[in-house]
């Protein structure tokens, strides 16, 4: 069922053409993830094919009911339903004081209840912890309308996506699939575009080296000699023209090929990223950061209680749990040199936060990044290159770069400086997609002790190999990739069925064993305690599968 068209579809922001679509329709059963560069006409997309604004050209229709999850706008109900707000563990009516992940999940549980043919939802992940996120997609896969969305969440467009939408120079293409297929298509486009480049190179220098032969060719045809009669120099000389004339109509011939091969462009390279860390700058300790008796606590709240952890020489650590469990609070117990927490010695920590300090507003990208750098320009600007800072926009001042612009710089001016221990609060968040891979590659080359907090769980599969956990106010590391340690929490929690289907098991017999006892009409005194007993098992079996 034909959901959303639109024709001919231009907008600009002022003279700039930011989206130029031909023709676009969306039907029901697509679940489609728009990707593209920050500030490329995501969200501006998204709010046309919504209808929420009008582009400058063309038109749009939408067939239905829609919903609309903004990441930063309140809803336009104040209230849901008991039962969804259940579901989603918030309060059925809306207040401006509920966390930000509480107001994500009150926004999606609001759009879903209201029974829409399409639903769009402009990164709808932000500001939520892993457990949420997982929430999320659990009731957007139940979903039966038309969902369209931004996300920079590979993992979530993985597993919600069948079609990728690309905006690349305000065009728009479609991949059939999710995330992962389209990465795969867009690497065999690459090395299709490589090896069309390649051969057109090949064929011109060819054609080339034939004109060049061709030319050698025509200047060897000799002059007549001196001592040639008339006759025979007047036929020596028609015979060179003849010849001479048939090259030159063949060189022009191979040119006039040349002018009409179909010329192809070079796909644009990639450079990669390698920090050559100086070697002056290692840590030899075994142990870089060691944890003791760690307690923290806000008012009556306990966070850690007799906490303890150790942080190996070289690992890459993610920490990561649930919102309010207290990995901020640790980070800035390690950054303030808590007297729980035992720094190696010659430890230079490099820390990326959120808001954003460590960037000079006075400075253009390249002094800021260069201010602390221990490495050569030439190295700073590939870097900046990759993330997409090239030509004069390394010239650009802080204070008039975009939100994910900011966390790049501020990303490529720590990874500059002279440190040893890399500590990373959230680094994914404003980042499109493709510098978030830019990031993540530079990390997984990093050589030296990494400490990160992300909610990215492809983020934290591709880069970490111990993960970090605060539960039951005692922090908790595990000596492996993220992916190992999913495994061995389905692993636990199978085990853990299996107790409980033992427990419920058990139960059901001695309530058999009872019924069976009571038919059997004993004395009052018997019938009683049996009766007791009865409605106890009964409470501990609904209480047990209440809770699974």
């Amino acid at each position: 069922m034909l959901l959303i068209e639109c024709s001919k579809i231009k907008k600009y922001y002022g003279e700039r053409l930011v989206l130029d679509i031909d023709s676009l329709k969306i039907f029901s059963g697509d679940r489609i993830g728009i990707i593209g560069l920050n500030g490329i006409g995501k969200t501006t997309l998204l709010n046309i094919l919504s209808k929420r604004i009008a582009p400058d050209e063309g038109w749009i229709k939408i067939y239905g009911k829609s919903e609309y999850i903004s990441q930063i706008e309140p809803p336009e109900y104040k209230k849901i339903s008991r039962d969804m707000a259940s579901k989603f563990s918030i309060n059925h009516t809306w207040n401006e004081s509920m966390s930000g992940g509480e107001k994500t999940r009150f926004k999606l549980a609001g759009a879903l209840n209201q029974n829409s043919n399409v639903l769009f939802a402009d990164e709808p992940t932000s500001n939520l912890d892993i457990d949420g996120i997982e929430i999320m997609e659990k009731h957007l896969s139940k979903y039966d309308g038309a969902l369209i969305l931004i996300s920079h969440d590979r993992d979530f467009i993985d597993k919600l996506c069948n079609q990728i939408l690309e905006i690349d120079d305000g065009k728009t293409k479609i991949y059939k699939g999710n995330y992962s297929h389209y990465k795969a298509q867009k690497s065999q486009e690459i090395n299709r575009a490589q090896a069309e480049y390649d051969n057109y190179i090949n064929e011109k220098r060819r054609l080339q080296g034939t004109i060049v032969e061709n030319k050698q060719k025509s200047k060897g045809i000799k002059t007549t000699p001196r001592r040639m009669g008339n006759s025979e120099a007047r036929l020596h000389k028609m015979g060179g023209q003849k010849a001479k004339s048939n090259i030159d109509k063949k060189v022009k011939g191979i040119e006039t090929r040349i002018e009409k091969l179909e010329k192809k462009e070079r796909p644009k390279e990639q450079a990669k990223i390698k920090l050559d860390i100086l070697e002056s700058n290692k840590l030899y300790s075994k142990i870089i950061l060691e944890g003791k008796n760690i307690n923290k606590s806000f008012g009556e709240k306990v966070i850690l209680d007799n906490a303890e952890f150790n942080i190996y020489n070289n690992s890459k650590v993610a920490l990561i749990g649930p919102n309010g469990c207290g990995k901020s609070t640790l980070i800035k117990m390690i950054l303030n040199s808590n007297p729980s927490i035992k720094i190696a010695q010659g430890a230079k920590i490099g820390y990326f936060s959120q808001d954003m300090s460590i960037l000079n507003k006075d400075l253009n990208i390249l002094n800021n990044v260069m201010e602390s750098s221990i490495y050569q320009e030439s190295y700073a600007r590939l870097l900046l290159a990759r993330l997409l800072f090239k030509g004069d926009s390394i010239y650009k001042k802080i204070d008039i770069l975009s939100g994910g612009e900011q966390v790049k710089v501020s990303f490529a001016k720590i990874l500059l400086q002279d440190i040893n221990l890399l500590i990373l609060d959230e680094p994914t968040n404003y980042l499109d997609i493709n510098s978030l891979e830019v990031i993540e590659e530079a990390l997984k080359e990093y050589d030296r002790t990494l400490l990160f907090v992300s909610h990215d769980r492809k983020f934290v599969a591709n880069v970490a190999d111990h993960i970090m956990t605060i539960e039951n106010k005692k922090i908790n590391i595990f000596d492996g990739t993220y992916e190992e340690y999913q495994s061995k929490i389905i692993k636990n929690q199978n085990a853990e069925k299996q107790d409980i289907q033992k427990q419920i098991f058990v139960l059901e017999n001695r309530l058999s064993e009872i019924i069976g006892k009571i038919s059997m009409m004993p004395k009052k005194e018997e019938l009683a305690a049996l009766d007791k007993e009865y409605y106890d098992i009964l409470n501990m079996l609904n209480k047990i599968k209440e809770s699974n």
